[in-house]
């Protein structure tokens, strides 16, 4: 009766570039079939999703209930793999947030991006953490690490193991880049300037308790689309000024016209079994 229902949504609402973020959020399971990233993470879907288990070693998911933990087996390995070399080296379980919903898509929130199964979000907590049920993990606050001026990081509460934490991230294969809050970006160009990881890493609005990885478009996904180029150097330039301008802290207004369309093969995702 639910898949029924299901079909009947998807039915009524018309083709997958038109539809709205709360259809995409709505199916609870992947679609068969081998993986394949179509289209940008901003605008994109995934077949053949593999859920990332909610727990292993060095590592819990948060906020199961959005079902959001659903992305390409490369995004998975990723996860899995830092998670064991930081607890490798002595850290705490990571929190894991969003990587992407069981087909992809738009998310019923401000969340823009994770729509293809190659992103991540990383909570930058190294607090100690106990084994945590699933339901305790729902209500877990998130702290910021950037002072109220977002100049720099708050020093009371970002520490040298958060910026090694990053640093395995942006290091790590296959990943395109790693966006942080700018101001936890111009602190760590103040203690490693010059090093070639933090041209991975990136400043972006937000961001100020967790980092989002985003991996290079997989291989075998022809269909998939890459972001713009990342300018060539460090990233610890004059650039970074502009994130304390007037200007900077005025969201841009969206695109004019109809709002821009999923890739057609997207409404072939949002059908399959």
């Amino acid at each position: 009766m639910a898949r029924l229902a299901l079909l009947l949504l998807l039915l009524m609402a018309g083709p997958a570039a038109a539809q709205p973020a709360s259809v995409w959020a709505a199916v609870p399971a992947p679609s068969q079939g081998p993986p394949r990233v179509i289209g940008g993470t901003a605008l994109g879907c995934i077949s053949g999703a593999v859920g990332l288990p909610p727990e292993g070693p060095g590592y819990q998911v948060v906020r199961l209930s959005r079902n959001r933990f659903w992305g390409h087996p490369d995004l998975i390995r990723f996860v899995q793999s830092l998670a064991a070399r930081t607890r490798g080296q002595g850290m705490p379980d990571l929190w894991i947030g969003d990587l992407g919903q069981p087909r992809g898509g738009p998310m019923p929130n401000a969340h823009v991006s994770h729509q293809s199964g190659i992103d991540v979000d990383i909570w930058l907590d190294l607090n100690p953490k106990p084994a945590m049920s699933r339901p305790a993990r729902e209500s877990i606050p998130e702290t910021s690490l950037v002072l109220p001026d977002q100049s720099a990081v708050d020093p009371s509460r970002f520490t040298p193991q958060h910026a090694r934490l990053i640093r395995l991230a942006a290091e790590a294969p296959g990943v395109d880049r790693v966006l942080v809050n700018h101001g936890i970006k111009r602190s760590l160009c103040a203690m490693h300037r010059g090093e070639s990881w933090l041209h991975r890493v990136r400043p972006w609005r937000g961001h100020d308790s967790h980092m989002h990885v985003r991996l290079r478009c997989p291989a075998s996904s022809p269909d998939c689309r890459e972001g713009p180029a990342i300018p060539a150097g460090d990233g610890c330039d004059s650039s970074l000024d502009w994130w304390l301008s007037d200007e900077s802290r005025r969201r841009p207004p969206g695109p004019p016209g109809p709002p821009p369309r999923l890739p057609a093969q997207c409404q072939g995702v949002l059908r399959m079994p």
